[in-house]
């Protein structure tokens, strides 16, 4: 299976501009508010009608304004579960299921939408409306009637973000288990670093509606391409860095030089370091006094710099401290780094 992806859309303010070649796999789709990751979903679903562009499903194609093509929604096959559901509130569970089964007979929209209900363990509230559902089960409900028609594309728009916490865990695993018996292309548009890297098998990043990066899910994670891509997957201390050597990097605005494992070929750019990955120094660093007062460390390993504490945040199970390199710190916001 194949979908192929090269649109261009103006919106408001900048240009939605997609190429994108999928399999049978779950791409995750991630981006700041208004990168166009909706309006991505919405071009495949034939909600919205790009400027130009192809969209093709093994070579069949859903938009070629070339060729004057623009299959409506209806014709393309695609599974569509919104972020609040859309679910409607005057038709049962059942009914909701069954709404985009009207070209099937009565008798096999009724098995299907039983096969559905079994399925998702919503067998004893086919007969109940949306309002006397849980949240959950009305995902539940939204991605059965996503997928009682048998689509070859899954469009997720968000379909965790009304979720507590606890609940969130126990559908994103029910969702990993029904989305690998899926035989098509899925795109799970999230905002959501932990949800893409969980359900996902590659990532791409939209940055003011342009593919900053799309690979591999750990590869875009650990090495990300660029400062977006960084800060997009949760990369918090990022800063403007100068090449002094091979595997040497100056970083004017922490007053530092780091020594760096592989090495670099760029003069500049941005070096970044996650808030898990800064470790206390080793407790044989020892500080002492020289005559003139001034104080001097010894057995200092490479990468090791003193620092402040300016501010801490702490949650239930963590706490940030929010360090500032070299320098006692004069207020809380004057910090360099986050360390979790």
């Amino acid at each position: 299976m194949s979908l192929q992806i090269d649109i261009t859309k103006k919106l408001q303010g900048f240009k939605l501009q997609v190429n994108l070649s999928c399999g049978r796999e779950i791409i995750g789709v991630l981006g700041a508010s208004g990168s166009g990751k909706s309006m991505l979903l919405n071009s495949v679903a034939g909600l919205v009608k790009p400027d130009k562009g192809k969209i093709l499903l093994d070579d069949v194609p859903f938009f070629d304004d070339a060729k004057k093509i623009n299959l409506p929604p209806r014709s393309r096959r695609t599974g569509y579960l919104f972020q609040n559901y859309a679910m409607f509130p005057h038709l049962t569970v059942a009914e909701n299921i069954a709404f985009g089964l009207g070209s099937l007979a009565k008798h096999e929209q009724q098995k299907r939408v039983a096969e559905l209900l079994e399925r998702f363990h919503l067998v004893d509230m086919g007969k109940r409306y949306p309002s006397q559902i849980s949240g959950g089960q009305q995902q539940r409900v939204a991605l059965a009637r996503a997928l009682a028609v048998e689509p070859r594309i899954l469009l997720l728009d968000e379909p965790f973000s009304a979720l507590d916490e606890h609940l969130k865990a126990h559908m994103l695993k029910e969702m990993k288990e029904s989305l690998s018996r899926f035989d098509g292309t899925t795109l799970f548009v999230t905002h959501n670093m932990a949800e893409a890297y969980y359900l996902c098998d590659r990532i791409v990043i939209l940055n003011q509606g342009r593919v900053e990066t799309f690979g591999d899910r750990q590869e875009v994670f650990q090495h990300p391409a660029s400062l977006a891509a960084a800060r997009i997957t949760g990369c918090r201390n990022t800063a403007a860095a100068v090449r002094r050597s091979e595997r040497t990097m100056e970083i004017p605005e922490w007053g530092v030089r780091v020594t760096l494992a592989s090495p670099v070929e760029s003069e500049s750019g941005f070096i970044g370091i996650r808030e898990n990955q800064i470790r206390l120094a080793d407790a044989g660093i020892q500080e002492i006094t020289e005559p003139s007062g001034s104080p001097q460390r010894t057995g200092e390993p490479e990468n090791c710099f003193p620092v402040w504490i300016a501010d801490e945040s702490e949650a239930p199970f963590r706490t940030t401290l929010y360090l500032k390199i070299g320098a006692a710190p004069q207020h809380p916001g004057d910090f360099h780094l986050q360390w979790e």
